[in-house]
């Protein structure tokens, strides 16, 4: 073993790119020295310290000679005690293959962020979260990624060890189907925001496969962080029943953002913040491979992801993420402010989906989960209800709902439509609610809370109605409520719909071609109640 010690200085680094990266000096093993030993392995050891404010990422080269079959590297690193407020160390790691680390390219070989000590890489084989693949010659990268650093410094340790002999063959990668059997044009529910043991969930793909079919779910999205290493081990749990759609969970410093149904192996690079003027490319890479652009937890306090690249480029934004907390009704009212925006503004929309983001026991996948309206359960039927808001978010398989306004002269339109009808013609709005027992309907509009219901029946189901015009309100979206007592935020949702929008005006195409939805139909649900109150007055509100 060989070890080499080292404190991070300015004249130990050079910079790399334009986005904040350093790289360390090369570490080398004999060139050749061992091609023809199976079986025979060359460690070496690098320690060193980064101080406060060290860069996003910190790459150590290693030089890989011929002949080597399998790469494998661990870590670890000092958590000193930190004052109250200050945050700790956290180091991530990941490695970038002789192709280099350049943004974008194909060097990339895998990520682990913290959820991993330590990996290898053979040509059959890999640690979830890595990419198998020949361990070719040459200079591979090994990344770190130091998240937050004590004012102390962050002392790490990185073993590097090679296991020279004749690489197993490779296997050929399989991807689950695109298509699932569905029921023509209905609504399907999913979750899209899934984490597994590729990244730093706990749950294999099989597991978390069985628990979305207990969900009702008709099709999930993976979306572990920063890696596509889980693609191919997603074809066994695909059925007729269940669609299965491959993306990534795009974790950077300044928010996260789901590449959603992208072409299987793709991989979006994360290195960038808003200020490095990176995220439009890697927006457009997403499009390109066939997936939608949906920020996640735009308001989540975590170190990191608050949303810091605003929304000209995303297709859909993620408003609840897992239980609904108070920073998902704050992400809720965002929304609306957006939405408000966009009718007075005469642009385009933004629709909005919930998913679950569950990683491990006790997080409950499908819930929440979005309800699309979809021609058929196919990746792109589903992306396309998506992107036009044709949908609503509910907690669980338990609450159903539909969602529609209709003019005095027949005119009809559901969720993410636009009811075309003159400015002062008599609009009905009705809402119908299956699973909901005690909770409360809310329409709110492009000013404000109009209508409040009493609480539904504790059977759950009922039918809501309110009157309006298109002059009175642009849009109508409806909420469905908790008691005040339940749930760790008042009020807690148990659904919301995207908006059916009132009056001729029709927004022209955005950036990615979004527009509301040109189809109409909704499920039914038995009407047990009604509620109705004529335009500025609400009941059981302010």
């Amino acid at each position: 073993m060989c070890e080499d010690d080292r404190t991070i200085g300015r004249r130990a680094l050079f910079v790399t790119g334009a986005v904040a990266a350093l790289t360390l000096g090369s570490v080398t093993f004999p060139s050749g020295a061992h091609a023809e030993a199976a079986d025979d392995q060359e460690t070496r050891t690098v320690r060193g310290t980064l101080p406060t404010g060290s860069p996003d990422f910190v790459y150590l080269p290693v030089e890989v000679p011929a002949g080597v079959a399998e790469i494998k590297v661990s870590y670890a690193y000092e958590r000193p005690s930190v004052p109250a407020g200050t945050a700790g160390n956290a180091l991530d790691i990941g490695i970038f293959d002789e192709h280099g680390t350049e943004l974008g390219g194909r060097g990339f070989r895998g990520w682990s962020g913290g959820a991993r000590t330590e990996f290898f890489i053979r040509s059959d084989d890999a640690t979830p979260g890595y990419l198998p693949g020949p361990v070719r010659p040459g200079t591979w990268h090994v990344a770190l990624g130091p998240y937050t650093v004590a004012p102390q410094g962050l002392a790490y340790e990185v073993t590097i060890t090679l296991t020279y002999g004749k690489p197993a063959p490779a296997p050929e990668p399989v991807y689950p189907p695109s298509r699932a059997r569905g029921r023509g044009r209905a609504w399907y529910r999913g979750d899209c925001h899934l984490h597994s043991w590729y990244s730093d969930g706990r749950r294999s793909p099989a597991e978390i496969a069985a628990l979305a079919r207990a969900a009702g779910l008709d099709f999930i999205n993976s979306s572990d962080h920063n890696t596509h290493a889980a693609h191919p081990h997603w074809a066994d749990q695909a059925g007729d029943d269940l669609l299965i759609m491959l993306g990534e969970e795009v974790t950077t410093r300044n928010g996260h953002v789901l590449a959603l149904g992208t072409e299987p192996g793709t991989f979006v690079d994360w290195r960038y913040r808003a200020r490095d003027n990176r995220f439009g490319r890697f927006a457009r890479r997403i499009r390109g491979a066939g997936g939608l652009v949906v920020p996640a937890h735009p308001h989540a306090t975590c170190v990191g992801c608050g949303w810091k690249f605003g929304f000209g480029e995303a297709d859909a934004v993620e408003v609840w993420n897992g239980p609904y907390t108070p920073d998902d009704e704050v992400a809720l009212a965002d929304w609306d402010n957006m939405l408000v925006a966009s009718v007075r503004g005469g642009h385009d929309w933004l629709p909005a989906m919930g998913n679950s983001d569950a990683h491990r026991d006790p997080d409950r996948v499908g819930s929440p989960q979005t309800v699309v309206l979809a021609d058929d359960l196919t990746r792109e039927a589903v992306q396309e209800g998506i992107r036009a808001g044709r949908s609503y978010v509910a907690e669980s398989k338990l609450v159903s709902l539909s969602f529609s306004a209709s003019g005095a002269g027949g005119e009809h339109a559901g969720i993410g439509e636009r009811l075309r009808v003159a400015p002062d013609t008599p609009v009905t709005v009705r809402l119908e609610v299956t699973g909901a027992p005690r909770c409360t309907v809310r329409f709110v509009t492009d000013q404000g809370t109009l209508f409040t219901s009493d609480p539904l029946p504790v059977a759950g189901s009922g039918t809501v109605e309110w009157r309006t015009t298109a002059s009175y309100a642009a849009y109508v979206r409806a909420e469905l409520r908790h008691e005040t007592a339940a749930g760790p935020v008042p009020g807690a949702l148990a659904a919301f719909t995207n908006p059916v929008f009132l009056g001729s005006w029709a927004p022209p195409f955005g950036p990615s071609g979004r527009r509301p939805g040109l189809l109409t139909g909704e499920p039914g649900a038995a009407p047990i109640t009604a509620y109705a109150s004529p335009p500025g007055r609400t009941s059981g509100g302010r």
